[in-house]
């Protein structure tokens, strides 16, 4: 057995992604604590044995134990994962030097006033010989229930990727380490804002073709202003590129891609947001990637489209025949 398996792991954000990666750090006996902002929430999930508002009847493991945010717990553990939505992972990432170990960033974002990235954030805070990053196509209640699961783990160096991957030793959730830090923060992040204008397809009965399309064109937007933000090319067509993307814009489990459904009925994004009921991180991300496209002289018009939709200058019916009336052009 890998001797990671003995040390204690804790994770903050006790949503349905926190949650969801607790269970599979704890599936087969490490003993790993969850922390929740709220002690009533903690209190009420140790108790069920259960996060009945996010991922009701999943049964945690024995070894997962849930509680308040507690920083002394911290002190004990070989490795933090944070798995708060990224507006607030600025405010816990303090916490992590309560910590020795690994550093695992499990969010993903832009911030739409700097567009600073997850990556940029982890290191900032953790510096680069702890901070790692996971993201990749995965849906938190199919990873809670133990359902196969490929994903990408990042580092500065190979041996920390590695490193911090052991820790997740359930066979079902596979880990594929990266150095590109850059690809893998901006797959995840620049999929969100395309998830959104498929969801606005589908919501506006498009059709098909019209959803094959916007993740196609979707993925030449990301690619072209990832790679001009210093990601690699290869990166960005693997698991946390256009994995990720194929996921979250087809899946009905996608928050973004219901983001986009509530949009194409005429709702504004912020009763968009109520129905949804847990964050939709393309909205925020849509603010950013406005202002880094234009700062890096990209064109992203399926993404800079969506920003005026979220923004609410532009319906979503419109926002179709914009796209649509562009010039024809050379694909590549």
């Amino acid at each position: 057995m890998n001797e990671e398996v003995k040390q204690t792991v804790g994770v903050i954000g006790a949503g349905s992604w926190g949650t969801a990666l607790a269970m599979v750090l704890a599936r087969h006996g490490r003993e790993v604590h969850l922390l929740a902002r709220e002690a009533d929430d903690a209190a009420a999930m140790q108790q069920a044995r259960c996060n009945a508002d996010y991922l009701p009847g999943i049964i945690f493991p024995e070894s997962l134990n849930v509680s308040a945010m507690n920083e002394h717990v911290l002190h004990d553990c070989a490795a933090l994962v944070i798995a708060t939505p990224s507006s607030a992972a600025e405010s816990v990432l303090p916490l992590a030097a309560r910590c020795s170990g690994p550093v695992i960033g499990a969010f993903k974002g832009l911030n739409p006033d700097t567009f600073e990235r997850a990556d940029s954030l982890l290191l900032r805070h953790v510096g680069s010989e702890r901070a790692a990053l996971l993201s990749g196509p995965s849906f938190a209640v199919e990873v809670a229930h133990g359902q196969p699961t490929a994903i990408t783990m990042a580092a500065t160096r190979s041996a920390l990727a590695e490193r911090a991957a052991s820790f997740f030793d359930d066979t079902n959730f596979r880990i594929y380490s990266s150095v590109d830090m850059v690809g893998v923060a901006l797959g995840g992040a620049l999929k969100n804002v395309i998830a959104i204008a498929a969801g606005i397809a589908a919501g506006l009965q498009l059709g098909h073709n019209a959803e094959a399309a916007v993740v196609t064109r979707g993925l030449a937007e990301l690619m072209r202003l990832a790679e001009a933000a210093g990601a690699r090319r290869e990166t960005l067509m693997g698991l946390s590129g256009m994995g990720d993307l194929v996921l979250t814009c087809t899946g009905d489990l996608s928050r973004n891609r219901r983001l986009g459904l509530a949009l194409a009925e005429g709702l504004n994004v912020a009763d968009a947001k109520i129905r949804i009921g847990q964050v939709a991180e393309g909205e925020r991300t849509a603010r950013a990637v406005h202002r880094m496209a234009a700062e890096k002289g990209v064109e992203v018009p399926l993404m800079e489209t969506v920003f005026q939709v979220v923004t609410g200058s532009l319906d979503a019916m419109a926002a179709v025949s914009r796209i649509m009336a562009r010039p024809e052009r050379r694909e590549f």
